[in-house]
């Protein structure tokens, strides 16, 4: 399912126009990446948590040459799942 196909999900659950649907995903997306920028934690009850997580710098291997580089430290955007979702 892409963001078309969800915009039109939620319009059709909701009763909104896709627009309005397609602006609360917008709304929603911006709201978790803002909190992960900022380090806090966006927790959906039944759903699961949203939380930025850190990785140290670290040396890595390209697969193809065999050459080991260094990858830098970042903070990427990581989603565990509520336990009622992986029931599912």
């Amino acid at each position: 399912m892409n963001k078309s196909e969800l915009a039109k999900a939620v319009s059709d659950k909701a009763g909104i126009t896709r627009a309005q649907a397609g602006d609360a995903i917008d709304a929603f997306i911006d709201a978790v990446v803002g909190a992960a920028k900022s380090k806090d934690t966006v927790q959906l009850a039944g759903f699961g948590t949203f939380h930025a997580k850190h990785r140290e710098a670290r040396e890595v291997r390209n697969p193809r040459t065999g050459e080991k580089i260094k990858a830098k430290a970042k903070t990427s955007l990581a989603f565990r799942p509520a336990s009622a979702l992986k029931d599912i």
